[in-house]
């Protein structure tokens, strides 16, 4: 299995423990939690930050009541798979109430129904993504009962969240999110977790097919790998939670995960935050759109379903998706041209506060001595953060454990990690600073550029074609090059960001983005 460092046995600590019993204190502001969330780099457990949630009672037996015979589509997978992902391609689906899904669930016979053609000792069933705002249309105010506003975010609730609902066995296949990070509240039953940090990318062979406009899979199936054919998969470092009732996991951007339900019933409630990576990531989105629907289709126009994950529900035409591209572009161009005056003033601000300092240090070793105690007291207080109401997903070297076995366990309570003991280890990243003349050269770049502004752009095919035939080449200079303006501010506020390179993949080939 994966190769790293071994997990350690830790005592369980009930939610809570060294509180007065009553107490009902949530251990951070939501402007605490919200600068944890954006600053952590791994993934953590937070406990007791719900309690006082309406959704944390919403058990499926409520929902069926709730949704009153509404019917909702499950997606239908096997128990036993051998080494090969099941995405959600290979999946049948039946639209069913929650009432019919209990039945079924319950093993009692189907002789009739929307469940009839599945054993319920070979299949599971998922009703997975189910978009708030669709699931509940009219009965909105049910959105009040998720409260993503404790965590940092005023007024996001329900109608930013995403409902799941499975039996024992259902999951998701591994994958990365391409936007945002994630927030996944643990209502009903225990789900386990597979994680994986985005550097081990190359260990986990990724794959645009099947194609989601937001997700990247891979092709292993995690839990059962085929080493012979994936031999760098030992090298990725696995890192597994059990997330338990009452329990909200935070997942960082693009961190691959493997989602599977432990118990005979599952609900979870998620809502995905967005970052400020996220404009260039549609950007990057819309173009292997674009590129994967022109080659599938390519290969065969009538059979989208061996490709195409159900979940793509808009048309996939190349006028569709050239309308799609341009947006991205368009809307990534507003976003920094209207950011563009609050970016100036936070570089100019910081550069007056770097001279500031200068000012009161007597030499260099002095400069040395201070920054090193900075830097030690951001780290001891990123440290601090962790305890029994955050933990840290940490890192699995064996097997995955059984059914009945997990890094969390469930009596109906709050229940912590059992690294308990080891809440000292961070893993929190720290901000890098840019040097002082990086940042005169890029305030004086963007300020004397700062009344340039491109007329309107649009994306051709050969634009796009530049892309594949110059890989060092993007698609923002092939649309730069021809502007009139010789150095477009846009393009400036970019060359100021270290330079990253950002991959696009599909079946065989690879596009990248470089900035």
């Amino acid at each position: 299995m994966a190769a790293g460092s071994g997990a350690t046995t830790h005592p369980t600590l009930a939610n809570g423990a060294g509180r007065e019993e009553g107490e009902h204190v949530k251990p951070f502001t939501p402007e605490k939690a919200k600068e944890i969330i954006m600053s952590l780099q791994q993934p953590a457990v937070f406990c007791n930050m719900v309690f006082d949630w309406p959704s944390r009672h919403w058990n499926v037996k409520h929902l069926s009541e709730v949704l009153h015979g509404k019917q909702i589509r499950f997606r239908m997978g096997m128990k036993n798979i051998g080494t090969a992902p099941q995405f959600e391609t290979t999946c049948s689906y039946v639209e069913a109430t929650l009432e019919e899904f209990l039945t079924w669930n319950c093993d009692q016979p189907c002789l009739s129904g929307p469940f009839r053609d599945y054993d319920h000792s070979k299949f599971w069933a998922y009703a997975d993504y189910k978009y708030f705002v669709s699931l509940f249309e009219d009965k909105t105010d049910i959105f009040q009962d998720v409260k993503w506003s404790d965590f940092g975010f005023p007024g996001r609730n329900g109608q930013e969240s995403t409902l799941w609902i499975g039996s024992l066995g259902s999951h998701t296949p591994c994958h990365l999110d391409s936007y945002g990070c994630n927030l996944v509240f643990q209502v009903q039953g225990r789900k386990r977790w597979h994680l994986f940090p985005p550097e081990n990318t190359p260990f986990l062979y990724p794959t645009r097919i099947p194609y989601e406009e937001s997700s990247v899979f891979s092709k292993i199936n995690v839990v059962n790998p085929d080493l012979k054919r994936f031999p760098q998969f030992q090298k990725a470092q696995r890192h597994v939670v059990t997330l338990s009732p009452g329990q909200v996991l935070f997942v960082p951007r693009h961190w691959w995960h493997y989602v599977e339900s432990i118990d005979p019933v599952t609900v979870s409630i998620n809502s995905w935050i967005e970052l400020e990576e996220d404009h260039l990531a549609r950007v990057e989105e819309a173009i292997t759109r674009m590129l994967v629907c022109a080659l599938k289709t390519a290969e065969d126009p009538h059979n989208t379903r061996a490709w195409l994950n159900p979940t793509e529900v808009e048309e996939i035409s190349h006028e569709v998706n050239c309308h799609y591209l341009n947006g991205a572009v368009s809307a990534f161009f507003d976003h920094y041209r209207t950011s563009k005056v609050v970016e100036i003033q936070a570089l100019r601000t910081n550069r007056e506060h770097t001279k500031e300092e200068e000012l009161n240090v007597y030499n260099y070793m002095g400069q040395i001595c201070s920054q090193n105690l900075t830097m030690g007291a951001v780290k001891q207080e990123a440290t601090s953060t962790f305890g029994p109401d955050l933990v840290p997903v940490t890192q699995r070297s064996e097997e995955p454990p059984s059914e009945r076995e997990g890094i969390f366990e469930s009596d109906g309570k709050d229940v912590v990690d059992k690294d308990g003991e080891h809440f000292g280890k961070s893993h929190c990243a720290k901000r890098q600073q840019m040097q002082l003349h990086s940042e005169n050269a890029a305030v004086e770049q963007i300020a004397s550029n700062s009344t340039v502004a491109p007329p309107q752009t649009f994306i051709s095919t050969d634009d796009l074609l530049d892309c594949l035939v110059n890989p060092q080449q993007n698609v923002f200079q092939s649309v730069n090059n021809r502007q009139p303006t010789s150095e477009p501010t846009e393009m400036l506020v970019l060359k100021t960001k270290k330079p990253q390179v950002y991959e696009s993949i599909s079946e065989g080939w690879s596009l990248y983005v470089c900035i």
